[in-house]
Order: structure tokens, then C-alpha cells, then sequence
């Protein structure tokens, strides 16, 4: 079965001549938005596309980089298509979604009181290996990004690794080649130091190249075209482009 993957976008957080860092993955017919920023449902249109090709969404944590588009993509869900979008999200974030981040937006009295009221929820267990579709299926890792929230990371089909915004970590890279069989790695980029709460280009930089030959980058500055050219063996994900996962 042929795996297909689309970045709808590749931007970090405050970039603006890149969309939001999310990403469709599509099966022979089945399509999973994973995350939807604040400019994803832009992005979903600059695509050709829209809401009802889209199948489900899986979360990564809850900052408006990652989730900020998901108000749009549940009104226009229920109201226009006139179905619960399926969200795949950690069962430690179901909660917070909803009272830290989309309550605001979504709340109507009587009606909309809940996440499940809005969308067809899916708690998703860390190390439990999750069947999405005929084609899709994911892991969650939990991964450390901003101390005191949950933000995960997850393998993909047993052979590709998609980071979450994560602070450097080394051994758990080299652990998915190593003992997981890690094909490719999708993994967020700061270009310029410190990281702080991302992983940097110098500190992908100093992987092994039995890794850094497997690494494409995302979630990068505007200022990418700087270091075209010096970014080791590891490729930049562009922005649209659709790639065969085969």
C-alpha cells in the first residue's frame, strides 16, 4: 500500500514565509492531519483541499502552532460535512485541550459543553501502537519540549519517526535505528542557537551519519535558505510537495 506525505506547511512557530509545521499523511484512501496551526486551515485550501478530505487529526501538543486551526476544523466539520471529526490525541491532553485551549472558542451552553460534544475523540496511550487506517498506524513517544507540558512525538508504521516539538535527544534517535529499524526520521529544526526548547541544526549536526542520512528537516525558520547547502546529509521538507513513503 502506497504512503504519501504532504507538508502542508514546515514553518516553526513565528515563522511567516512558511506555513505552520503540520502534515497530511494519505493512504490509498484514507488521509491523517497531523496537527492543524493556526494557518492550517489556509494552508489546507492553498492545497486544493478542505476539511472533508480529511479523514481524522492526531495532536502533538497543544500550543497554536499545532492545534490553533482546530476551532475551524470542528464548527466547519459538524456544521458544513455534519460529522464529529475522529481526534487522535494522548489521553493526558484530552483535558487540557478542551479547558486550556478550545473551550473559549467552542463552548456554547447546552450544546457544546465538552471535546466529545465537538469531536469523536480517540485517547491514544504512549507505547501503544495505534491502527489508524488500512495503511496508518502510530505509537506515540512522549518527548520533552516545554517543562510541565506534555508534548509527544510517534512512530509511524514501525519505520518512521515524526518528532514533535522536542529538545535534542540523541538516544532515542539513535535507539529507533539501532533496535526499531528507523528508516526515516521527520524531525523539527531550529537553524539558528540557542534551541532551548527545540532541537538545533548544530546539535543534528553532530549525529553519526548512519543518522543524519536518514533525518529530513521541518519546523524550521524563515531564514532556511541561509543553509541550503549546509545542513550535513540531512534534506529540508518542502512546503506542498507530496512524497512517497513507500
Amino acid at each position: 500500500m502506497t504512503l504519501k506525505l504532504q507538508m502542508l506547511g514546515t514553518g516553526g512557530a513565528f515563522a511567516k514565509n512558511y506555513y505552520n509545521n503540520n502534515a497530511l499523511f494519505h493512504d490509498e484512501d484514507f488521509t491523517l492531519l497531523v496537527d492543524c496551526g493556526i494557518t492550517g486551515p489556509t494552508a489546507l485550501h492553498k492545497a486544493g483541499l478542505n476539511f472533508g478530505n480529511i479523514d481524522a487529526v492526531l495532536v502533538t501538543h497543544i500550543h497554536a502552532d499545532h492545534v490553533g486551526g482546530l476551532e475551524e476544523a470542528a464548527f466547519v466539520s459538524t456544521l458544513q460535512y455534519n460529522r464529529k471529526m475522529p481526534l487522535y490525541i494522548a489521553e493526558s491532553l484530552v483535558g487540557p485541550i478542551w479547558e486550556q485551549t478550545l473551550k473559549g472558542g467552542l463552548y456554547q451552553e447546552g450544546h457544546i459543553t465538552c471535546l466529545e460534544d465537538i469531536f469523536d475523540v480517540r485517547p491514544l496511550t504512549p507505547g501503544v501502537k495505534t491502527a489508524i487506517s488500512k495503511g496508518i498506524s502510530v505509537e506515540l513517544i512522549q518527548t520533552l519540549h516545554i517543562p510541565g507540558k506534555d508534548s509527544f512525538s510517534f512512530y509511524l508504521n514501525d519505520r518512521i519517526f515524526y518528532s514533535g516539538d522536542m529538545v535534542f535527544h540523541p538516544e532515542l534517535l539513535r535507539e529507533l535505528v539501532d533496535k526499531r529499524n528507523c528508516e526515516m526520521i521527520l524531525h523539527e529544526c531550529q537553524l539558528v542557537e540557542p534551541g532551548a526548547v527545540h532541537t538545533t541544526l548544530n546539535e543534528l549536526l553532530s549525529l553519526p551519519l548512519d543518522i543524519q542520512e536518514r533525518i529530513y528537516l521541518m519546523h524550521y525558520n524563515d531564514n532556511a535558505a541561509d543553509f541550503f547547502g549546509k545542513t550535513g546529509s540531512m534534506a529540508f521538507l518542502e512546503q506542498q510537495r507530496i512524497y512517497e513513503l513507500a
